[in-house]
């Protein structure tokens, strides 16, 4: 008798559970996980009452639906972020779940006709002055492949929790294959505690590419952070401010030195959303900073205001076409442009008087266009240009000036886990001098995704 009610049991649970993972599909369209009840108690109540394995199973179905809604809800799409994970564990209440996953990423590259001295395609790091080892260089990497653990947690008090870290191999020479802890943060009530995207970056408006660097007028950077988001006028509108580690990255001479920073930059933006998946939006951002350093010729210290402005949006005009954009002014904000992050023109000394010292003003746009010709298949293009401008004429005659950056390139999706892609990559570096240099770019990829 019991033998027979083990197997009326496991035919209910079988038939129910494929039942609800085609329900499951069938609601969340093609995102259909695999998840796994863990139970902390162990009973045999099913062996005595079909009824109640009928119950059991329709418990288990709705933590199963109530996970995925989960991590359907707390996906954050955008440049360089990893996919919805493939598998969940989940309790059997949903009070708690975690997901694992990531993803394998080999990248081959020919630099020909000038090259960007960098794993990545960065106009700052091209060569002004030709030599016969500035010519051409071969690329092979697999450092961006990543790792990322994701959990959520459902609570009376503080709501939904997301805890989100991710990985990559980016965390020492180019080739050692370090690994480099690139997200860390806990989320709750509107509030981002820990490390994170800058706050400044409007992480959509950037399009797909195989650099992994992306267009130079871009302001992808991480940064530790207490931030506030709140969205509200129906999803149409989104708030955000935070205080982040500043990162300063300026040039001195015998009259200044460094400083330890003392006051966090302030990052904040309105953005406005439409379309019926609120998938369109237009997005106004600024920023403040505060950077000290010491005057070594009157023993104080001082500090120099930075500040900038940025307008970004993407756009789905139709089916095919989704356009992005974005633009960005200020002094003294090298952090917050791809390609001046570390370039020491947050400030230099004042080229017409030594005994002071001056913020650099700076702007950059990118545009691109995204092409999607089949669910699986789609190409893009675009264009950036970043420039620094001359303040009481320039320091140094070598000094970056201007950089610019183009791209196309084409992916496809084999299947739901694994895509190849194909890239072109022309960019150009101009120093106050105006001396140039220009380099090429050809590069192939292959992920899978896990």
């Amino acid at each position: 008798m019991k033998t027979f009610r083990l197997l009326l049991v496991a035919l209910l649970l079988a038939g129910t559970a494929s039942a609800q993972h085609h329900e499951r599909r069938a609601m969340r369209g093609d995102y259909s996980p695999t998840v796994y009840l863990i139970s902390l108690h162990q009973t045999d109540t099913i062996y005595y009452s079909p009824s109640a394995v009928q119950r059991a199973v329709a418990m288990n179905n709705q933590a199963m639906n109530q996970a995925t809604q989960d991590y359907l809800d707390t996906h954050r799409p955008g440049f360089q972020q990893v996919e919805k994970p493939q598998f969940i564990f989940a309790t059997k209440n949903n009070r708690f779940s975690f997901a694992l996953g990531g993803f394998v990423q080999l990248r081959a590259g020919y630099d020909f006709e000038g090259i960007s001295n960098n794993l990545d395609f960065i106009p700052y790091d091209i060569s002004t002055t030709s030599s016969y080892d500035t010519r051409q260089k071969l690329i092979m990497d697999a450092s961006t492949s990543r790792l990322y653990m994701k959990a959520v947690t459902n609570t009376a008090t503080l709501g939904r929790v997301v805890i989100f870290m991710d990985a990559d191999f980016r965390g020492g020479a180019p080739g050692s294959y370090t690994p480099r802890v690139r997200s860390a943060y806990v989320s709750m009530l509107g509030l981002t505690l820990g490390r994170d995207v800058t706050t400044f970056c409007d992480l959509t408006a950037a399009p797909t590419t195989i650099d992994f660097q992306g267009p130079n007028a871009y302001n992808f950077n991480f940064a530790t952070m207490i931030r506030y988001e709140k969205t509200f006028a129906r999803d149409h509108l989104t708030f955000g401010i935070a205080a982040e580690m500043p990162n300063v990255s300026g040039t001195y001479n015998d009259n200044f030195a460094s400083l330890r920073q003392r006051v966090p930059d302030v990052p904040l933006y309105l953005q406005y959303a439409w379309g019926a998946d609120r998938d369109s939006h237009i997005r106004a951002s600024g920023v403040l900073r505060n950077m000290y350093l010491y005057n070594l010729r009157t023993g104080n210290n001082t500090s120099l205001l930075g500040w900038g402005v940025q307008f970004s949006g993407t756009i789905k005009t139709c089916r095919w076409l989704r356009l992005f954009m974005n633009g960005v002014y200020g002094e003294g904000i090298t952090p917050y442009i791809q390609d001046l992050t570390g370039s020491g023109l947050d400030f230099t000394p004042n080229p017409e008087n030594a005994e002071q010292i001056q913020t650099m003003p700076m702007w950059g746009w990118q545009l691109s266009a995204q092409f999607n010709l089949t669910p699986r298949l789609f190409l893009s293009c675009g264009s950036s240009v970043v420039n620094v401008e001359k303040k009481n004429g320039y320091y140094a005659a070598d000094e970056y000036k201007q950089g610019q950056y183009m791209f196309g390139n084409i992916f496809y999706a084999l299947n739901s886990r694994c895509r190849i892609a194909a890239e072109y990559l022309y960019g150009t570096r101009t120093d106050m001098n105006d001396n140039e240099g220009h380099a090429n770019r050809a590069q192939v990829m292959l992920q899978y995704n896990f």
